[in-house]
Order: C-alpha cells, then sequence, then structure tokens
C-alpha cells in the first residue's frame, strides 16, 4: 500500500486545520464537517483557515510527504489513499466527500475484497441503558458468529459493545476513529482498543497519526461508517443522537438502515422509534439482517438457550412482563425475594438476562427452546392472579 503524495498532503492539511474546522464546522450540528470536507485544499483552508489560510497553504507546499509515510510506520500504521487498489471502493459513493487517505493499524487484509453486503454498521447512544447494550451486544455477536464483519467507533455505550459482541462471536470488527488511529479514543475503551487488534481487527482513520480528536470529526467519520456497510442499524438512539446522523448519511448512500424498536415510553428509544416510523427496517434479532443484506432465509443465525425448568420460566416471563427488579418479581409472583433473586442469577448465567449496576434485569435475544409451554406453570407462587387473567 502506498498512498500518492497528493493524498498525504490533504491529510497533513486535515491534521494542520483540525482545530480551525472545530470552530466552523460544530455551528450547525452533524452536516457541516463532512460538506467542509468536500472542498479542494486550497478552497478548504480560506473557509476555516481565517487571516493564516495563506501561511497554512505555505506550509502544506513545503511540508515533505515523505515524513507522514515514516511516522505513519515507526507508530505501527499503515496508509493507502483513494487512488490505491486496496481502497474501499464503497467509499467512493460520497464523491467528493470521500476520505483522501485511510490510516490504519491491524491487519490490512480485514479490508480487502469486502463488500458492502459483508458488513454491519452498528451504532447507538452512548449513554445507553441495560435493555440497548445487551441486544447491542448479542446482535453483534451473532452476526460475527454468521461470518459479517462489525462496523463501529468504539465510542462508549452501543459502540463498545457491539465491538465486544463481534470478538465473542468470533467475528471481525473495525473500528472507526474520530482522531488519530494510533490513540484510543475514549481512553476508558483503550482495552477494547487492544482487543480488536489482537484477535485480528483493524482501526481506521482519515486523520494522520498523532491528531486529537473533535467534535467536528465524530460526524466526518460517521460518513466512513455509513458508506463502509450495506446496512445501518441503529439500536438505541434518542431523538438527537449523533447517531441518526449516521443513518441519515447511510440513507443518503442508497445504503440500508434498521433500528432495534425500543420501549415507547423511554427517552433513549425516541430516535429508533421514529426511524421505524420513517420507514426503517425493523431489527428484532441478527436473522432480521441477515434476510435483508442476503436475501430472505439464506443464512440462519438463530440460536436457542437451554431447556428451563417451570420455575425459571415463570420468573422470565415476569421480566418479559416488564417487572426488571427482584422485589418487582416477587411481589408480581407472590414469590419468597429470595427464591426469585436465585432464579434471576441462574437466567443471567444461562444467557436470558442481562443486568446493569442498579440491579436491573432486561431480556437478551437468546431464545427459549421451541415447543416449551410460554404459559406461566401452576406452582404455588407463580400462579397467575386475577388480574392476569383479565
Amino acid at each position: 500500500m502506498q498512498a500518492c503524495e497528493a493524498c498525504l498532503r490533504r491529510a497533513l492539511l486535515l491534521g494542520r486545520l483540525a482545530p480551525h474546522i472545530e470552530r466552523v464546522a460544530t455551528g450547525e450540528v452533524g452536516r457541516r464537517s463532512p460538506e467542509l470536507l468536500a472542498l479542494d485544499d486550497e478552497p478548504l483552508a480560506q473557509a476555516v483557515g481565517g487571516r493564516r489560510a495563506g501561511e497554512i497553504l505555505t506550509e502544506l507546499r513545503a511540508a515533505d510527504p515523505a515524513g507522514l509515510r515514516r511516522l505513519a510506520s515507526d507508530v505501527g500504521c499503515w496508509v493507502l489513499c483513494r487512488h490505491d487498489p486496496d481502497y474501499p471502493p464503497q467509499l467512493l459513493d460520497h464523491g467528493a466527500q470521500a476520505p483522501a487517505t485511510l490510516f490504519g493499524r491491524g491487519p490490512a487484509a480485514a479490508l480487502e475484497g469486502l463488500e458492502p453486503e459483508a458488513l454491519v454498521t452498528v451504532v447507538g447512544a452512548r449513554r445507553a441503558g441495560v435493555y440497548g447494550l445487551a441486544v447491542a451486544e448479542e446482535l453483534c455477536r451473532m452476526l460475527a458468529r454468521a461470518g459479517m464483519v462489525i462496523v463501529s467507533g468504539l465510542a462508549n455505550g452501543i459502540d463498545s459493545r457491539a465491538h465486544k459482541g463481534a470478538l465473542d462471536g468470533g467475528g471481525t470488527t473495525i473500528a472507526v476513529l474520530g482522531g488519530g488511529v494510533d490513540l484510543p479514543y475514549p481512553r476508558r475503551q483503550a482495552g477494547l482498543y487492544g482487543r480488536i487488534l489482537e484477535e485480528g481487527g483493524a482501526v481506521l482513520s482519515e486523520l494522520p497519526p498523532g491528531a486529537a480528536s473533535f467534535r467536528w470529526s465524530f460526524p466526518a467519520r460517521n460518513r466512513i461508517m455509513a458508506a463502509l456497510a450495506g446496512m445501518t442499524v441503529v439500536v438505541e438512539a434518542a431523538e438527537r443522537s449523533g447517531s441518526l446522523i449516521t443513518a441519515g448519511m447511510a440513507l443518503d448512500l442508497g445504503r440500508t438502515v434498521g433500528a432495534v424498536p425500543g420501549p415507547v415510553n423511554a427517552w433513549m428509544s425516541t430516535g429508533t422509534n421514529q426511524l421505524l416510523v420513517d420507514g426503517a427496517v425493523p431489527v428484532r434479532d441478527a436473522q432480521d439482517v441477515l434476510d435483508r443484506l442476503l436475501g430472505a432465509g439464506r443464512r440462519s443465525v438463530r440460536e436457542l438457550g437451554p431447556d428451563l425448568d417451570p420455575e425459571l420460566l415463570a420468573v422470565l416471563e415476569r421480566v418479559e412482563g416488564g417487572n426488571a427488579t427482584c422485589d418487582a418479581v416477587a411481589s408480581a409472583s407472590a414469590a419468597p425475594p429470595h427464591v426469585v433473586a436465585a432464579a434471576l442469577a441462574r437466567l443471567e448465567l444461562l444467557g436470558y438476562l442481562a443486568s446493569d449496576h442498579t440491579g436491573r434485569y432486561s431480556r437478551t435475544a437468546l431464545a427459549a427452546p421451541a415447543g416449551r409451554e410460554r404459559g406461566l406453570p401452576s406452582t404455588s407462587w407463580a400462579r397467575r392472579s386475577p388480574v392476569d387473567d383479565a
């Protein structure tokens, strides 16, 4: 892989202009930075550099692109440009907005020959709830087991769970950063960043090594995530989430957008539920994604959990009915709290439930074995009340 000098100069220019773009691009949330990046070098410098535009362009002409190649090599990165045959062709769908360069860590082969239908971008809220985190992790675990590559942004919340799920499923995941590819961001995800590289994944950025992350660079990197994959899935997002910007970019490129339905009374799901109203593909599990990308029934990935005894089924159904805590399940079923607590712990170990730090439980995507009776058993403490039957 050898990026051409013109594209390397473009990367140097973006690194130099990054603080100036921050002052100009963030006045209009989401769309401004990709539009600015569609400008050629000189118009971009003049648009954001102000009185220093001439000085910056002079520096650029004097810069040595070979120095950037050496820097990338020194920090363990590779670089390719849009003129390289290994450059992902789907990024060129952005036209003038396509990134001139891609810096990467991890095996460059992770990008070779990947058709959009083999990649799924999964995004969502940073401040996600237990429901969204559990769905993102399980969805990506199953997609990875089906051979799909997961693309996300390494952010806290849904993004990091998407990467983790893909790795746990034995698959490949690609993280697209808003800063230099050699700087894990956010720092809280440094361990996950290392795991992605250790397990054969890749980390990408259009900014040169050492570049800091800015607010404008996140919607800018979102356009890369939207273009790489044949489908973008939003797992959990509020009404003004940046994930919706990614979905909009995917739609602009003619990609499929999916959304995971959320509780109608949860503010964290207002954005995803609105996407569904607007025509996004409902995503209940990995099978919905595979059916949409590959054709119905072409590949099956549904997973059944282990058998459950009647008492565990009773507790599971209480959680499915909205009783999210041990006390709530105990109250709804008239069961002793210590019995319910043990059942909840067993269901979590078996993969049917996930819990958060507050002690609230939510249902995972793991399905109960086929043919099991889903009605509550007739044990004394789990019997339906008259209210249930009303």
